[in-house]
């Protein structure tokens, strides 16, 4: 594939095509680099933000934003960018960084009403549904990253890594390596390093037979969404859908559980891991006066008067 197929490519997609700015999320390596360049020839240098990230973690974190600052003034982009102090006794390291720049880029998208753009590529895919795979025992581990997922947009998820490589290289892009992504550390680098490359070994088509499952997944993930919207109705007077606690426990378990999770993933407004295994619980809830479940991360599920329901625990 050429630098100005993948161009097109993009440009037919329509994630970057459209709409208000796009905020690019930037840190020097080449799928960023590649994103950056991709977005201004699209949208033009006025409809683009880019915003980098310096943690400051590593002692060359200085140039990687030298190295973005020069990227933006050649393209006529403006530049924003964010240093966050890392935390006193901080536990998960990729956590909290991943949580700082979704944070900034947030910020500046809503001032402007813009989208969010990243360069994971189809091999972040991979990487991101092995480790779900080995960590989170659940449906959505397998279904991966979401090209579209509210402002966020990620518009080089169907390529590899060796192609934002190539497009790069063609248009005369220098970037920076990040040195840590060498390293055994982390869990996504061991994933990388060993397992993608054993599951190669395995088959030379172990990375595409990954993407096409999660695809297929996805869509039957639009058929399992249906059932439960049809189990769910529309929304009562205080905000909350709900369901007969007698209709529930007659449901397949496998939909009990997607009911479960529906509704906790509502009222707390973001995934609740874990919340669908206690269908089962949720089904043996008294079905007089009020009972209540915890679902965890601060949701519970409520019967009142054989009505189910969902809400934040007060």
């Amino acid at each position: 594939m050429t630098a100005d197929e993948l161009l097109e490519s993009v440009r037919a997609d329509g994630l970057l095509s459209a709409g208000g700015p796009v905020v690019a999320m930037i840190s020097a390596g080449r799928d960023s680099t590649c994103l950056l360049d991709v977005a201004v020839r699209l949208r033009g240098p006025d409809a683009v933000i880019a915003l980098h990230v310096n943690y400051g973690l590593r002692d060359d974190s200085g140039e990687d934003e030298a190295h973005c600052t020069a990227q933006c003034e050649r393209l006529g982009v403006p530049l924003e960018v964010e240093r966050p102090r890392r935390p006193e006794g901080l536990g998960n390291l990729q956590a909290w960084a991943r949580d700082v720049r979704y944070a900034a880029a947030a910020r500046l998208a809503l001032a402007d009403d813009a989208r969010i753009a990243t360069g994971h590529t189809a091999d972040d895919q991979v990487e991101t549904i092995l480790y779900r795979l080995a960590s989170s025992p659940s449906r959505r581990a397998l279904l991966g990253m979401k090209r579209h997922d509210g402002a966020l947009v990620r518009p080089l998820l169907g390529f590899t890594r060796g192609q934002t490589t190539a497009y790069c290289e063609a248009r005369g892009l220098a970037w920076r390596d990040d040195p840590t992504n060498a390293e055994g550390d982390y869990a996504r680098n061991r994933i990388r390093h060993g397992l993608a490359r054993a599951l190669a070994d395995v088959h030379p088509a172990a990375a595409r037979n990954v993407l096409r499952t999660a695809e297929l997944l996805r869509d039957e993930a639009e058929v399992l969404d249906a059932l439960v919207d049809a189990e769910l109705g529309s929304a009562n007077g205080q905000g909350h859908r709900t369901i007969e606690l007698d209709r529930f426990a007659e449901l397949p378990p496998a939909l009990r559980r997607l009911v479960v999770q529906r509704l906790a993933d509502a009222a707390a407004g973001r995934p609740v891991p874990g919340a669908a295994n206690h269908a089962d619980e949720v089904a043996a809830l008294r079905r007089t006066g009020t009972a209540m479940l915890d679902l965890g991360r601060g949701v519970r599920a409520v019967a009142e008067r054989g009505i189910l329901r969902a809400e934040i625990s007060r």
